[in-house]
């Protein structure tokens, strides 16, 4: 499943679920899709989202359930990290801010499938 992050302020933000709920889990908030932050809100979800992404360093971000843990070869590409991962999500919620806005998440279905 696919979960995309909308604000009036910024173009709309979609990752994986597993992905988004951990982000979410960072911001402290539940997990939980579909939800919203409130514009007052934001501030320190954000922080705290920065906070975790810091400390995380450019270790892997969350694997998708199930998947099994690969042993890192040589050709792979790396492992995408946390900080990657967050980074369209934190530009978000940096505009949301500027701009006074609500954030909402939703689940979404690929076009593809």
């Amino acid at each position: 499943m696919l979960v995309t992050f909308s604000t009036k302020s910024h173009a709309d933000i979609t990752m994986f679920d597993h992905v988004a709920e951990a982000l979410l889990r960072l911001m402290g908030q539940s997990g939980a899709v579909p939800g919203a932050i409130l514009s007052g809100d934001i501030p320190p979800a954000l922080d705290r989202l920065k906070a975790a992404v810091a400390e995380s360093g450019s270790q892997p971000g969350p694997a998708a359930p199930g998947a099994k843990e690969e042993k890192h070869d040589e050709e792979a590409p790396p492992p995408v990290s946390l900080r990657q991962r967050a980074y369209p999500l934190i530009g978000l919620l940096e505009a949301a801010i500027r701009a006074n806005t609500d954030v909402t998440w939703a689940p979404t279905r690929s076009p593809l499938l």
